[in-house]
């Protein structure tokens, strides 16, 4: 296909595709599948290799958050029976981040559920980050505590962390059906915030609450105009007692071909699998590791993840290796820190109908395969890493 081939072209030198271009992407039939993927694996190998980086997430602080985001099964007035606990203490989040990354993740990400930290809260998780870093030689730190405020970014990159996660979510134009607790510009400001305080930012998207190709492609051209270094591409995790728990509009041909429209508009970015592999592409994972560069190992933020296990084997399986705590995850042009100037693009859990014409078969949901987390953070049970 010409289009493919004038992409893998753009992905290679860096250049940005055109709106069309990305549409077409999402618009191309499953016999075309297979192509899209080899394509846009291409441009993967020649900027990350076969190298799969590992992440790994600890719920500090888990449910009653006061935002009303749709897809959050800890929202304002979530009738979704997850765990709820207040802040695990930095021992208990060393120790659950140690299980992480004895399973072989190189980032622990640290999240906490509310609209943002007070100054104490930053106080908190500056002393689980330097506890994290002096037990763990090599670790990656990344937080994600929602909305920042002056300052916040700068004290938590004293206190050792690497990054920090805001996620877009969606288009700004239909931001407001999804939240309306907060705005998509307040978003915007905190992954600039994290920019200017030196921290590498993280942000992303979720697919599968009901928007359009149209909305897909603005938020992801808005995060590449945003310059994060890593894009999680979450899939909406459909959780009972959230407004969107009927929300099952994803297949796993659909779901391989946002990883490989992401993946040509940020062709040099940690593209990461994150919420949602395992109920939506299912026995088809290992064809978003010829998409996707990262993703999360274990159980996420308030649902559960495939057996950490699995996941080694299906990256071995599929002839990919773990990344090292020795190896830089971003290509050399991006991890020297001279890349944001447009150049290049840069886990939340994750209106009309979702997809093109040949997305109109979408798989009878599958229920039985979203499971709320009961294991580690805030249990007495070991963690799945």
């Amino acid at each position: 296909m010409d289009l493919l081939n004038t992409l893998v072209d753009k992905g290679l030198r860096r250049e940005v595709p055109t709106r069309e271009e990305a549409l077409a992407v999402l618009a191309t039939s499953d016999d075309d599948l297979l192509d899209v993927v080899a394509a846009a694996g291409k441009v993967r190998r020649h900027w990350f290799g076969r190298r799969v980086k590992l992440n790994y997430l600890v719920n500090l602080k888990s449910g009653l958050c006061p935002e009303d985001c749709s897809y959050c099964s800890q929202r304002l007035g979530s009738q979704a029976g997850i765990l709820k606990y207040t802040w695990l203490k930095p021992d208990q989040a060393s120790d659950a981040a140690a299980a992480g990354v004895a399973g072989g993740a190189k980032r622990v990400c640290l999240v906490a559920s509310g609209r943002g930290p007070t100054d104490r809260d930053v106080d908190r998780v500056s002393e689980t980050i330097r506890t994290i870093k002096e037990k763990n030689e090599g670790v990656e730190v990344c937080a994600c505590l929602g909305l920042l405020s002056d300052g916040q970014a700068e004290r938590l990159r004293e206190a050792g962390a690497d990054a920090y996660n805001h996620n877009l979510n969606t288009s700004e134009a239909t931001y407001g059906e999804i939240t309306t607790t907060h705005t998509y510009a307040d978003r915007v400001d905190t992954v600039e915030k994290a920019h200017a305080a030196g921290l590498s930012a993280c942000s992303g998207l979720i697919a599968g609450m009901g928007e359009s190709d149209e909305d897909l492609v603005d938020v992801v051209f808005s995060l590449r105009e945003l310059d994060p270094d890593s894009v999680p591409v979450n899939f909406l995790i459909p959780v009972e007692g959230t407004p969107l728990a009927k929300e099952w509009n994803l297949t796993p041909q659909r779901c391989l071909r946002i990883l490989a429209m992401v993946r040509f508009v940020c062709p040099d970015v940690e593209v990461r699998i994150a919420g949602g592999r395992e109920v939506h592409l299912r026995t088809m994972q290992p064809l978003a590791l010829h998409l996707a560069n990262s993703i999360f190992l274990g159980d996420y933020l308030t649902t559960e993840g495939q057996a950490g296990k699995a996941d080694l084997e299906m990256i071995a399986d599929a002839g990919f290796e773990v990344e090292g705590t020795d190896q830089v995850t971003l290509p050399e042009h991006r991890a020297a820190g001279g890349c944001h100037d447009g150049g290049g693009c840069g886990s939340d859990e994750s209106g009309g109908v979702c997809g093109s014409a040949s997305d109109a078969r979408v798989d009878e949901p599958r229920t039985d395969l979203v499971a709320v987390r009961r294991r580690g953070a805030g249990t007495d049970l070991a963690p799945n890493a």
